[in-house]
């Protein structure tokens, strides 16, 4: 088969063969169909970024993507050939104290499809049965490859009631565009988006958002605030990861507000902790992926319902031999691009 690998401890990858994987017996084998490239890929093809890391090369990475059930290994119950699958990137225990509280995503043994094992950047990949999603219909099959990023989303928009509230979305990226429909999808009152990319700006209001401000003008605050009023917003979803974002988050948010952190800084902060959250009461909520799998129901019901239409946020689709274009594009400094879907 064909597979996007990474070859060498630097920048960049290779197109090249590979051997079908071999599955074991609690695994499926996957004709993939489609793939999109995730933060952890792009960190991984530019050989830097949080939480990098790559094993034994060369390694094919690819950590959301959907596919076809060619092949089921002896222990894997409940699939038949030529089932229609996405795929959990998150392989949980089963046994830990996270997995037994109903906490698989941030499971104490927790290895990562596309970090930690060869994951979906090929034409066939071999996941555990567990971390497969079955489709009952087509319906989603065009926007299939993306449910993990927009589960994510889900569980970070709508791990507390919005109905009524004014959301802040910091970050434009897929899943900050994501979330902006999400957000509308759940009752918010208004959601404001925040990007310094202007195209990104108008793909957050495609998507649902009310308002969406550039952080990098001087008065970005104010404009927060004559949109929310001077109480502040109900709700931040930070996913950027940049700490001047999270401080502008922190101080547009209303005491009593709730904080979600979900992207990833490049280096440890510098915050007041005790100004800007313990005293002003505020809920700080850390969310890494989707839980497993309460959040692909919800995720399932927005989209077939057509309460949330992605569409908007996936601007680009390439081949998997013009991967190198695909990576060009969200690298640029215009960042005119949404979620990026490659194919095989």
């Amino acid at each position: 088969m064909k597979a996007i690998q990474k070859t060498s401890r630097a920048r960049g990858a290779s197109y090249r063969d590979a051997e079908v994987p071999v599955i074991n017996k609690d695994e499926l084998l996957i004709r993939v169909t489609a793939a999109s490239i995730s933060p952890g890929d792009l960190a991984i093809y530019n050989h830097a970024g949080p939480g990098f890391a790559t094993p034994t090369l060369p390694f094919i990475f690819g950590q959301e993507f959907c596919g076809e059930v060619v092949e089921i290994g002896a222990l894997a119950k409940g699939f038949d050939k030529g089932d229609f699958v996405s795929v959990e990137s998150h392989i949980f225990c089963g046994v830990c104290g996270q997995c037994r509280n109903d906490q698989r995503h941030i499971c104490q043994n927790l290895r990562v499809i596309g970090r930690d094992v060869p994951g979906g950047l090929a034409e066939y990949a071999a996941v555990p049965a567990r971390c497969a999603w079955k489709h009952t219909d087509d319906s989603l099959k065009d926007v299939a490859a993306i449910m993990p990023p927009f589960g994510s989303s889900v569980h970070a928009v709508l791990a507390e009631d919005i109905v009524g509230r004014t959301v802040l979305i910091s970050g434009g990226a897929p899943q900050g565009l994501f979330a902006s429909g999400i957000a509308k999808a759940g009752g918010a009152k208004r959601v404001i988006a925040l990007d310094p990319s202007d195209y990104r700006r108008k793909l957050a209001v495609k998507m649902g958002a009310d308002t969406a401000i550039d952080p990098s003008s001087g008065d970005c605050l104010a404009k927060i605030i004559r949109v929310c009023g001077p109480e502040g917003v109900d709700a931040v979803i930070e996913m950027s990861g940049g700490a001047k974002a999270i401080s502008l988050g922190l101080k547009a948010l209303r005491p009593g507000g709730r904080f979600v952190a979900f992207g990833l800084p490049v280096a440890n902060l510098s915050l007041d902790y005790a100004g800007d959250i313990v005293k002003r009461g505020i809920r700080l909520e850390g969310v890494a992926g989707r839980e497993i799998f309460r959040s692909w129901y919800k995720m399932e019901s927005l989209l077939k319902s057509g309460a949330v239409n992605p569409g908007p946020a996936v601007t680009h689709t390439f081949p998997f031999k013009d991967f190198k274009k695909a990576f060009a594009l969200i690298n640029s400094k215009e960042k005119k691009c949404g979620k990026i879907i490659l194919m095989p």
